[in-house]
């Protein structure tokens, strides 16, 4: 199987891109400049002119996390295929391939349509795709690139007649690869049984322009904690998965592929997802286990900080060390209106705050950075933060808080251009598309 690939000159590219107002926390020097003719200055955070709020990315953490992740990989016989939501960043997108990620995957056509200006080329598209609009230009997309892998997900044979009136129509000379979704009763997408998911299979089989590639699923759908009711639902659910892989290997419907993809993952139980997909399977033709974990790569200071089975006791353990959080924001203290209370210029458009709000670690001052003990945040407004504080605590207005963040995936949309940041230096800017 071929490496996944991006268009590296693409990437490079992104240094051509001029600074000016529409990226927040940058400096008003910067305007004008190319992103590379601004890192050549060697920017820092102490005084090349950076404001607040500001987002970062730590370079040391965001390597570890990456290594960390492809050694586990590789050392349990399972591929990654990261979810790109989580950053929408193609530079990141390369680093992910760089160690190893099989692909990258995508949860709608305009974010697949992102991938695909980059040249990513092996693509997941963890959903359902019935738009004509957007199956005709996805049928365009695999004419004109022979090199680019595509598969998608189905859970209805109302999906497949839908897909196959369209390309029908579009004249579509490959195959669009579709991988049936298991699900759950009041759950997300995805047949509702074993039998409805053998059922999508055999109206794939039966469709002329559609191939049917594996089996999927989203173990993270079944569970939110980590009690033993909710692991043994997760064992549960991917076992259910086998039972679909198995049945329709059986019955013939993987014939017109080499191997069988059987994909599920994200970020909290991916060892229970890797000890099921890694079970010997005793098919015709071998199954390629992958997950879908996303959120490694930044970590975070709240849910994945509990939920990562590198920051617990988990299966198939190692000589792994946990991820580390690498995304912190800055954030001004504007007034202390009362002893116990600092208010901060961070608000709810710069800052996660569904999954747990962000976490005052740190405060910086003319004197140096020292940890802030005894801070917490109880409300975060559209434009303030509201942080607790202990009544004879030194913090003062004009002061620096740093903040640890949770949920990374509704961090990033909100900043088009991030610093990556090396200690107290700017070492790249991370540009995004949402």
């Amino acid at each position: 199987m071929r490496a996944a690939t991006m268009d590296r000159s693409a990437v490079r590219d992104l240094r051509d891109e001029r600074i000016d107002w529409r990226f927040k926390g940058l400096p008003s020097a910067a305007f004008g400049s190319t992103v590379d003719q601004f890192l050549r200055t060697r920017p820092n955070l102490r005084d090349s002119g950076f404001v607040g709020p500001l987002l970062l990315l730590d370079r040391p953490a965001l390597e570890h996390n990456l290594t960390t992740m492809a050694d586990w990989c590789s050392r349990h016989g399972v591929l990654l295929c990261p979810h790109g939501k989580t950053t929408m960043a193609p530079q990141l997108f390369q680093r992910q391939l760089d160690h190893g990620a099989w692909g990258i995957t995508a949860a709608n056509l305009s974010q697949l349509r992102v991938y695909r200006a980059f040249g990513t080329s092996r693509v997941l598209l963890a959903n359902q795709l019935v738009d004509p609009s957007g199956l005709s230009w996805l049928a365009s997309e695999l004419d004109r690139d022979p090199g680019f892998d595509f598969g998608c997900w189905v859970d209805s044979t109302r999906n497949v007649e839908l897909m196959e009136r369209t390309l029908s129509a579009t004249g579509c000379h490959r195959p669009v690869d579709v991988l049936v979704e298991l699900g759950r009763r009041d759950g997300r997408t995805g047949a509702r049984s074993t039998a409805e998911a053998l059922e999508v299979a055999r109206a794939v089989d039966a469709s002329p322009h559609l191939r049917l590639a594996g089996v999927c699923g989203y173990e993270g759908a079944i569970s939110h904690d980590l009690s033993d009711t909710d692991l043994s639902a997760v064992d549960d659910y991917l076992a259910g998965m086998r039972e679909v892989v198995t049945g329709a290997a059986r019955a013939g419907l993987f014939d017109e592929v080499d191997e069988i993809v059987v994909t599920a993952g994200g970020s909290s139980y991916f060892d229970q997802v890797a000890e099921a997909l890694t079970t010997p399977w005793e098919l015709d033709r071998p199954v390629v286990p992958v997950l879908r974990s996303g959120s490694y790569i930044t970590h975070d200071h709240g849910s994945y900080r509990t939920m990562s089975p590198f920051g617990r006791a988990h299966r198939l353990a190692g000589p792994e060390q946990p991820f580390r959080p690498a995304l912190r924001v800055l954030a001004q203290v504007i007034s202390r209106p009362d002893p116990d209370l600092v208010l901060l210029t961070l608000g709810r458009r710069d800052a996660s705050f569904d999954q747990d709000l962000p976490q005052p670690q740190r405060v910086r001052t003319g004197d140096g950075v020292r940890p802030l003990q005894g801070a917490r945040m109880t409300e975060l407004a559209d434009q303030h933060a509201f942080v607790r504080v202990p009544a004879d605590s030194a913090a003062e207005v004009g002061d620096w808080f740093e903040c640890g963040l949770s949920h990374p995936c509704t961090v990033f949309d909100k900043w088009p251009l991030i610093p990556l940041v090396d200690g107290e230096e700017v070492v790249d800017l991370v540009r995004t598309f949402f």
